[in-house]
């Protein structure tokens, strides 16, 4: 028979393709999802049926422990993937962040711990690393909280971390790097750039520019995912997932206009500038150790990657249909 697993957060942008890529896989997935009065499976309810039809769904909160433990019941492994993410939201609700990403951690552990689950693959996320110290980014580079979501990550992978040390609860922690693709959350700046663009603006509003970052396809995290639950080797460690390429989010603007073979202006919006020191200033991450521990590596690598990630992306929100489920002309934090 085939592995059990649960995703938490399945419902959500990388959730959802991490669901998809499972079920082709083999596995039997059930897929922990946002309690809400429509009964919603968010991004899970525009899968093909013929992935939905296999699906198990818990609709929960994160912050539940009994409803939590319930739902990991008889399975072999939980991708834990269900936090809050917008760092402009932490600005003004930084309790909600610790009662979610921290405290929902810390069920999704201890549930594990008492149902001797045989892997956790914990999220985690490049915005706990701060602007680089020095590049590419490994797994030893110092933790600096910039904004409250990224403090409250730091809890969330501590808290993870001190049950494999404490109990040999067996934990995994994948920090992947900026991803990005079809079903992203308006917030990113991938989208934020895409659905201005692709509702006819060509005055295109972004806070400030001169970051770099790393981008990774989402079909490269989805399978960093699945190598890391594959591999004994990975329990206990900490696990970049990375493309080792950077780019200003200035020249991204640029670029993303020439894959929608657009010419754009860019204007700054001051509601869109992070405060001067929770501002990232770059990230450049270094992938080599679960390269060496599982033999991953992004397929979407470098510009050329970049691109043709981009192009299925655009591609994707282009379409109205999809582009209907934004408010492109809209800031929301």
């Amino acid at each position: 028979m085939s592995k059990k697993v649960c995703v938490t957060g399945a419902d959500g942008f990388i959730g959802s393709h991490l669901v998809e890529l499972l079920i082709k896989s083999g596995l039997n997935v059930k897929a922990f999802c946002f309690y809400n009065s429509n009964s919603s499976w968010g991004w899970l309810d525009k899968l093909d049926n013929h992935i939905k039809k296999d699906l198990e769904v818990v609709l929960g909160d994160i912050r539940d422990f009994h409803l939590v433990k319930n739902a990991m019941k008889d399975c072999n492994e939980v991708y834990h993937l269900a936090s809050l993410i917008a760092i402009p939201y932490s600005y003004i609700a930084p309790s909600s962040y610790v009662d979610t990403n921290i405290h929902g951690t810390l069920n999704v552990v201890q549930a594990a711990r008492d149902l001797n689950i045989d892997k956790v693959i914990h999220t985690s996320t490049s915005e706990t690393y701060g602007t680089a110290q020095f590049v590419p980014i490994n797994e030893s580079h110092p933790l600096v909280g910039q904004s409250p979501y990224a403090a409250s990550k730091i809890g969330a992978d501590q808290i993870a971390l001190s049950f494999w040390r404490s109990f040999k609860t067996p934990v995994t922690i994948l920090r992947p790097f900026n991803t990005y693709g079809p079903r992203q959350s308006a917030r990113a700046i991938i989208p934020t750039i895409i659905t201005q663009i692709a509702s006819g603006s060509r005055n295109i509003k972004l806070g400030t520019i001169s970051p770099t970052r790393d981008f990774n396809f989402v079909l490269d995290t989805c399978s960093a995912f699945l190598s890391a639950s594959e591999s004994s080797r990975t329990i206990g460690k900490v696990l970049n997932v990375a493309n080792n390429y950077e780019i200003s989010i200035g020249d991204l603007a640029l670029l993303i206009a020439e894959v929608m073979n657009v010419e754009i202006k860019i204007d700054t919006d001051k509601a869109r500038i992070r405060p001067e020191n929770s501002e990232v200033n770059r990230l450049f991450g270094d992938y080599s150790l679960i390269n060496s521990l599982t033999g991953w590596e992004p397929n979407f690598q470098g510009l050329e990657g970049l691109k043709c990630g981009l192009e299925i992306t655009a591609e994707w929100f282009s379409n109205p249909e999809n582009l209907n489920f934004y408010k492109a002309n809209y800031y929301m934090i």
